[in-house]
């Protein structure tokens, strides 16, 4: 499996040849470009804060890590097993410099990966990015004297002062979670969140029960959050006896719920929800400008439409974390995020989060008296098709998307975007071609009106590209 080296980080399977994979000495050479970044940009070889999910190669990985860092001059704080919100936030808590996210998010057990952070917690800007990536691939660095070691020292603190954040935010109803007595069932993968939400839901007053719960790295099934691998809970809601089902990836930054009746509410409407619940509990007065959201050009419509009925403005990104985050600070979002089921909250932190998708949405169902199936049915209905096309060496996608362009450039009825792949917007519909930056892989994304509708039109975008293979 070739390394992927982007901008938001490194990401790779264990195992193989320098090089190819995530390996030993890939991940010291990746370390240390971002050491030396970060001691450019501050002046100082600073403090930095380390944190992983619970994939088995993680130990490996952050001793190699916090070890570097320390050879580099940085003093380490390891936050142990810790989902990646909590890493962005106890980077600020601490008055670090900046921090390293051990986990390759979504992606399957033999993955791992380093997620960089700035002295905010947030990801690192694409030139910041792609400063380390050149500083790593001319290995322009050098290492600190011995009476320069940085100190290493641990701090698992962090989980509480997650949950504590989260249960102070001004549109969390704590009091209205508890009256409700929600009974919950939530698939943690066996990775970090079976170690933070049982505490998160004891401290919201709300049952649990908790599958895939011990943090193994060993995971029940896929990690990524999407109805064809959730057979397991969905059965269990079926069941009866819970009034919600929530699911997260291994580093809990992606949210998906499932209805009291075992149905998907749709990982695409996780933002949805949150964002309609905190429109709705805002006021605009003249003197205060309209409210603003923002989602990646792959999410659904219906986020725009939510913002439109609230007489609010949406606004569009690319995708990715770090693209989103910029946008929200451009036009002053008051929430955004990804269709694959991101919060980002500013009240919060300008990074994807769990915790807080989970309060707001609770908070909302609350206050509403209604359940999860009663709320999905309030918001607009598209269906979006997830479809990917797996890359060889030789695949060109860059002409690639060149083609798809042109073919619609005439097309009065299509409105076409290449900030990020090529995107196809008609009035009823559209579909998003992009290259993954954590894949090698082109996503095709479609919504339409109907499943079927929207993968009748991925199915035609891919045979173009197979055409050109």
């Amino acid at each position: 499996m070739t390394l992927i080296k982007s901008i938001s980080g490194i990401r790779g399977t264990i195992g193989g040849r320098t090089g190819d994979t995530l390996n030993p000495l890939d991940i010291v050479k990746f370390t240390t470009a971002y050491a030396t970044f970060m001691a450019r940009k501050t002046g100082h070889s600073g403090k930095i804060v380390v944190g992983r999910d619970g994939r088995i190669s993680g130990e490996m990985v952050k001793n190699v890590v916090c070890g570097t860092l320390m050879g580099c001059g940085c003093d380490v704080i390891n936050i142990g097993y810790a989902t990646t919100p909590t890493t962005e936030l106890a980077v600020r808590m601490s008055g670090a410099d900046g921090g390293i996210i051990i986990t390759a998010s979504h992606n399957p057990r033999q993955w791992n990966a380093l997620k960089l952070l700035n002295g905010e917690g947030e990801f690192l800007t694409a030139a910041d990015g792609a400063e380390v990536l050149d500083i790593a691939a001319r290995e322009d660095f050098n290492y600190a004297e011995v009476d320069q070691l940085g100190q290493y020292t641990e701090d698992f603190s962090y989980d509480l002062r997650h949950i504590d954040s989260v249960l102070q935010l001004k549109l969390a109803d704590l009091e209205a979670i508890e009256k409700r007595k929600f009974r919950v069932c939530v698939d943690t993968i066996n990775s970090v969140g079976g170690i933070i939400l049982p505490k998160f839901f004891e401290a919201l007053g709300v049952s649990c029960e908790i599958l895939n719960g011990a943090c193994t790295g060993d995971f029940a099934h896929n990690p990524e959050p999407l109805e064809k691998n959730l057979h397991g809970i969905m059965d269990k809601m079926r069941q009866g006896g819970f009034d919600l089902g929530i699911v997260v990836d291994p580093d809990v930054d992606r949210l998906a719920f499932i209805c009291e009746d075992g149905t998907m509410f749709g990982e695409e409407y996780t933002l949805v929800s949150v964002a309609d619940y905190v429109l709705s509990n805002m006021s605009t007065p003249n003197n205060q400008s309209i409210p603003t959201t923002v989602s990646n050009l792959s999410s659904t419509r219906a986020l725009r439409d939510v913002t439109e009925k609230h007489k609010g403005q949406y606004f569009a990104s690319a995708v990715g974390e770090v693209n989103v985050t910029t946008k929200m600070k451009e036009v002053n979002a008051v929430i955004g995020g990804e269709g694959n089921g991101g919060v980002i909250y500013p009240e919060s932190h300008y990074g994807r989060d769990a915790l807080v998708g989970i309060v707001l949405f609770l908070s909302s169902l609350a206050q509403k008296g209604c359940t999860a199936s009663e709320l999905r049915k309030t918001f607009p209905d598209y269906q979006i098709a997830k479809n990917r096309i797996d890359l060889t060496p030789e695949t060109d996608v860059d002409a690639i998307l060149v083609k798809v362009k042109e073919m619609f450039a005439k097309d009065n009825s299509a409105k076409v975007n290449d900030i990020d792949g090529v995107k196809i917007d008609f009035p009823d519909r559209w579909v998003h071609l992009r290259k993954s930056n954590t894949e090698p892989i082109i996503r095709v994304y479609s919504e339409a009106p109907t499943m079927t509708m929207a993968d009748e039109l991925g199915k035609k975008l891919m045979q173009v590209v197979y055409d050109m293979q």
